[in-house]
Formats: structure tokens, sequence, C-alpha cells
């Protein structure tokens, strides 16, 4: 399994207006931070910089355009500036998969011990 390839491979996922909310009042504040997200080349990035504009690319989705010119997908946003983004939750389930892992045994297996 590549997790780079499979976390840039999905096709873009419709985000709550909430979360839109929050980047138009990042843009109107002109506040400059760090944002985390999900991307081809690392798994996961990040940026500094200002929010310029939301713009949507047809067929693409929804993009940040930050100061530096860098375009970032909004649903594949972990943290803008410290909040919890469009896909914090996928990050998350990450971090708690091997709660439900079974160490490499059959579920029976377990049971039998």
């Amino acid at each position: 399994m590549n997790l780079k390839r499979e976390l840039m491979e999905t096709s873009y996922t419709p985000v709550a207006w909430e979360f839109r909310e929050v980047i138009e009042e990042q843009i109107e504040k002109q506040a400059f931070g760090k944002i985390f997200f999900f991307c081809s080349e690392d798994g996961i990035c990040s940026e500094e910089g200002r929010v310029r504009a939301l713009e949507e690319i047809a067929g693409e989705g929804l993009f940040l355009v930050l100061d530096s010119h860098r375009k970032i997908r909004i649903d594949r946003i972990i943290t803008l500036y410290g909040k919890p983004g469009a896909a914090y939750d996928e990050y998350d389930s990450y971090a708690n998969s091997c709660m439900d892992c079974n160490g490499g045994y059959e579920k029976e297996d377990l049971d039998a011990m």
C-alpha cells in the first residue's frame, strides 16, 4: 500500500459550509499561519502564508490560493492555522487505526488465546 498515492488519488469531496466560512474569515483578516494538508509529495505537507483567494478549478475542486501562489485543495486540509480542516477526521483515523488491528492474528486465533 502506498499511503502517499492513496491519499491524493481521491476525487474531490464537497466541504461543509462552516469550513468555507472559516477560510473566508481568514482571507478577510489577512491572517498568516501554517497549513497542514495531505499531498502527493510526502503524504502530509505544510505551508506557511496568507490565504489570498478561494478558487474553483473545473473538474478538480475548490482550492486555497496562498500568497506564495501555492494551491491547496480544501478537502485535503488537515489544519488551517491550528483549526481542524476538512481532512482532519481522515488524518485522525490513521492515528486510531492501530486500535482496530489484531497484530497479524485472525480474530478466531485471538479468541482462543
